[in-house]
């Protein structure tokens, strides 16, 4: 495994291990693969009734075409999708969250 597949995998471990710690919050990695939906992001979340979808990249990392078009689809659907590098990231959005 590549050092950014590593460190992504670090990251996304971190941020799962947050959202599994808060209230009313429920939350699961996304496998990709053979049988996952290909462009789905990382972590899918439902917290305070709200869904929320994570595509965790390294600092460098960037989203493909088709994580670029799931992301808006998402967001089209009314609900949220965002782009993540770190765990703060993560906590800065669930704050900011509109109720």
């Amino acid at each position: 495994m590549g050092d950014a597949l590593v460190k992504e995998k670090n990251i996304t471990n971190k941020i799962l291990k947050y959202l599994k710690s808060l209230d009313n919050c429920f939350c699961f990695k996304e496998h990709g693969g053979r049988y996952g939906t290909a462009g789905i992001p990382d972590i899918i979340c439902c917290f305070n009734g709200r869904f929320i979808a994570f595509e965790v990249k390294t600092e460098k990392g960037r989203l493909t075409k088709l994580q670029e078009i799931t992301i808006q689809k998402i967001k089209e659907a009314k609900g949220k999708a965002f782009k993540v590098t770190s765990l703060e990231e993560v906590k800065n959005i669930l704050e900011n969250l509109e109720v």
